[in-house]
């Protein structure tokens, strides 16, 4: 007889949310997994988390810790007391934590304190630049998990240069591109015509919100110099995170905005039908370097370095700084360049059925 085991999946952040979804679902379907889901709070708004649940279909969470805001030591350290106490009540089997947010290493140092096995979603990305906070995450939370189920082949490279044991890592694919296939039907045009004044496909979209990018005047102006040229071609749709939108206020740059069309944050769908019917994506973000991959939508990551290389060498992605000059050629070079991306191996939407799997035989066998 198999008893049931109790798996704690981790989120914190938007981004997670998409990555859980599907796991949660392909999950049910196992009579021997009882699911508990706990939301840390980092994100904590309606606009940034609340909307996301429904969305995605999501259930409400069993524990809401609430840890909000705060500096990264602050953060990860109310999500360490808060799941511990979690950890010791419900004593779980496993505890899933995916991507490479504050909560997603806090939670694996609790699990690993506490000898209670790790699975993490999304491990072996690498950008080699520890000043990115989520690089720290990466490295910590992949170091202490048992299991390292890894998107790209690159993952499952970086892994075993740093001496994982081959055992604990599985290649599954990309579990985010589950959830972007699931709602692509619903992704039309039409969602958008109330909330943004563009044509199908003769616009760019935009996200800034890195520290590095927005927190600093000189890089934001350099950023932003390079934006108006594009906005002398198309309109730039501009869905304004919060921290974003404190920095433009606070270094004067709202009348800078220009051929801008700046909009609150979107729900997942809306903003999928946004990226998918868009000309040309521009972004520091790392979800959206995978989605453009998966939509054939050229993207140009303004940063210095990226985790996620394979949407270079197989996607849509151009990595052009976040020099004026540099990002100026790499829109002309995007917009002049016709090469059909390749969908990298196992983006196909089947990957929580894959992390399932391997679940089972880790928990059941």
């Amino acid at each position: 007889m198999t008893h049931t085991r109790t798996v704690i999946h981790v989120v914190g952040a938007r981004p997670n949310f998409m990555k859980i979804a599907p796991l949660m679902e392909a999950m049910h379907a196992e009579p021997h997994f009882r699911q508990v889901l706990i939301n840390t709070g980092q994100h904590y708004d309606e606009k940034m988390a609340g909307g996301f649940f429904r969305e995605l279909n999501l259930p409400v969470p069993d524990r809401d810790l609430g840890v909000g805001s705060g500096s990264h030591a602050v953060q990860t350290a109310k999500v360490m007391i808060a799941f511990e106490e979690v950890c010791l009540d419900i004593k779980p089997d496993l505890v899933v934590v995916v991507g490479d947010v504050n909560s997603t290493m806090a939670a694996a140092i609790v699990a690993a304190k506490l000898v209670i096995p790790i699975a993490h979603v999304e491990a072996g990305l690498r950008s080699r630049d520890r000043a990115m906070p989520e690089e720290v995450n990466r490295i910590v939370t992949d170091r202490l998990a048992d299991l390292l189920l890894t998107p790209s082949r690159d993952g499952d490279e970086n892994l075993l240069a740093e001496g994982v044991p081959p055992e604990r890592i599985r290649f599954v694919g990309n579990i985010m591109i589950d959830t972007l296939r699931r709602h692509l039907p619903m992704a039309r045009f039409d969602r958008l015509r109330d909330k943004v004044a563009v044509e199908q496909g003769r616009y760019a979209v935009l996200t800034l919100h890195r520290p590095s990018n927005v927190d600093h005047p000189e890089t934001f102006n350099a950023i932003l110099a390079a934006l108006k040229h594009v906005a002398r071609d198309m309109p730039i749709v501009f869905p304004v995170h919060p921290r974003t939108r404190t920095r433009l206020a606070e270094f004067g740059l709202d009348a800078a905005m220009s051929g801008f069309v700046l909009t609150e944050p979107l729900g997942y769908t809306d903003f999928l039908s946004l990226t998918s019917n868009a000309r040309i994506i521009l972004t520091d973000s790392g979800g959206l370097q995978e989605e453009s991959t998966a939509l054939g939508i050229p993207c140009l990551t303004m940063r210095e370095n990226t985790e996620r290389p394979i949407t270079i060498t197989h996607g849509t992605n151009r990595l052009v700084g976040t020099r004026t000059a540099d990002i100026i050629a790499g829109y002309h070079e995007a917009m002049a360049t016709n090469t059909p991306p390749r969908v990298p191996e196992l983006w196909d939407g089947h990957t929580a059925e894959r992390i399932t799997d391997v679940f089972r035989g880790f928990l059941l066998s």
